[in-house]
């Protein structure tokens, strides 16, 4: 079962992994990005959502921020000890964690999803089905429900979203082909403890990203 949803916002960042410490996203849309987007509208335990296509219909415009971002984070370790000592801090001070960081952003971004979801049987309930599904997501696209508001790679870029009943067409700037190089496809958790990222080479033929499956050779980690 397949949906096509539209999405806009004033800002995006899908920031490179590769970057260490400021924040530059990728040309477009990733595929993780867009998951997790539909998500945002509707998940559930009993079906996983996959990314067929993404239709970009805005040119592709940069623009330069400098945000202020929390440098630290209470990990799992140090709340242990915590615990265990009966005593310490478990809070940051964000007077005195905060730095400013530059941001190579998006804005005006605009695509077009297309996506399917395969139902997990293991995870499913005895009365779930396909049509159950189809018809409860598009029911909470055509009223804008969700259960976090939708972003755009950082929760500061929030995103709008619509039913999509006909796609538009290509910005003329973006026709023909274009090779974005490497991007983030996913990450996989199959192993919990030796989490990876995949990769996948982005081919942007006339503002439509087909994203491969994860069994078609194209992706790697």
């Amino acid at each position: 079962m397949s949906i096509c949803i539209e999405v806009w916002g004033d800002y995006a960042c899908f920031t490179r992994p590769e970057m260490k410490v400021e924040r530059v996203s990728y040309d477009i849309m990733t595929p993780s990005a867009a998951r997790g987007l539909i998500e945002s509208v509707y998940w559930h335990p009993g079906l996983r959502w996959v990314i067929d296509r993404i239709h970009v219909l805005a040119p592709i415009r940069f623009t330069n921020l400098r945000r202020n971002e929390v440098k630290s984070t209470v990990s799992a370790r140090t709340a242990r000890t915590v615990m265990e000592r009966g005593s310490g801090e478990l809070y940051l001070v964000t007077s005195g964690d905060i730095q400013q960081r530059a941001s190579l952003l998006l804005r005006d971004v605009r695509y077009v999803i297309e996506a399917h979801f395969d139902i997990l049987p293991e995870k499913a309930a005895p009365g779930d089905n396909a049509g159950k599904f189809q018809d409860i997501v598009k029911r909470r696209i055509q009223k804008g429900q969700f259960y976090h508001q939708p972003c755009f790679g950082c929760r500061e870029f929030p995103a709008a979203f619509a039913p999509c009943a006909s796609i538009p067409s290509c910005p003329e700037e973006l026709r023909g082909e274009r090779d974005l190089g490497y991007m983030l496809y996913d990450m996989d958790y199959t192993d919990p403890e030796n989490i990876r990222p995949l990769f996948f080479r982005t081919v942007l033929r006339d503002g439509v990203l087909e994203v491969p499956s994860r069994d078609s050779g194209e992706v790697i980690g």
